[in-house]
């Protein structure tokens, strides 16, 4: 089945297509050591001998042995540990909620933040932009951020978003920002140096020098989620033209 997984890798499936595993080949959604286990990332899962697919998009390979579906999903669901951005829609006594995109809001403790206490409370308002992580995130209990790692450090948490702007992209256009060599924000920089806060929910904000190129950079963004690197390169190619 690797081979035939592997000459499927680029190609566009959709929900229902199967591999069939063959009596050597063992399925893991785990283990990544084995180079002999094969590992179903996100869109594939295991029903008995067979590999199902269960959402349309593009197959993606990894060496030695992962593969997912990499798709253009715009409904986020929470999971423990990972980073998002949200927006703070009222306080609750010594809580806020937080809106993050999801189907219902998160909590944040104002004890959540770097150097918080009791009385020296943080100055977070309604309206404001928060980078947070989840601690708690599962379909039977409220979701919960904090704005401090494990340390107690902020770690680049908290409040922020003077003078940017916040857009809406896909997740899979998230997961190629926050790729350790992402040849999207290495184009980005060259042509405009700007700052990004990437969050994995599908919310992307942005600062420029200038309102005008932090426009730019964000319409960039949203064009680049439905776009082939070679049309990409071309777009940014006119950009650095003058173009645009």
């Amino acid at each position: 089945m690797f081979s035939v997984l592997k000459e499927r890798v680029g190609d566009v499936l959709l929900p229902g297509d199967e591999f069939c595993c063959g009596p050597q080949e063992t399925l893991s959604l785990t283990d990544s050591g084995k180079p002999e286990r094969l590992v179903a990332g996100p869109g594939i899962r295991q029903s008995g001998d067979r590999l199902l697919v269960s959402r349309s998009g593009v197959l993606r390979h990894k060496e030695p042995n992962k593969f997912w579906i990499e798709s253009q999903q715009r409904r986020y669901v929470p999971a423990k540990g990972e980073t998002v951005i949200g927006i703070v829609t009222a306080k609750s006594g010594d809580v806020f909620k937080v809106d993050f995109g999801g189907s219902e809001q998160a909590s944040l403790s104002y004890l959540a933040f770097e150097g918080a206490t009791k009385r020296n409370r943080p100055n977070v308002q309604v309206g404001d932009l928060v980078f947070a992580q989840f601690v708690v995130a599962n379909k039977d209990m409220e979701p919960e951020l904090v704005c401090i790692d494990g340390s107690g450090r902020a770690n680049g948490m908290g409040v922020f978003g003077a003078g940017g702007l916040l857009i809406k992209v896909s997740l899979g256009l998230v997961r190629r920002l926050l790729a350790p060599h992402s040849d999207l924000r290495a184009d980005l920089e060259k042509l405009f140096p700007c700052e990004l806060v990437v969050g994995m929910n599908g919310r992307v904000w942005v600062r420029a020098a200038s309102v005008q190129q932090t426009l730019i950079v964000a319409n960039l963004l949203q064009s680049c989620d439905t776009m082939t690197p070679s049309q990409r390169q071309q777009l940014f190619k006119r950009v650095q033209q003058g173009g645009l």
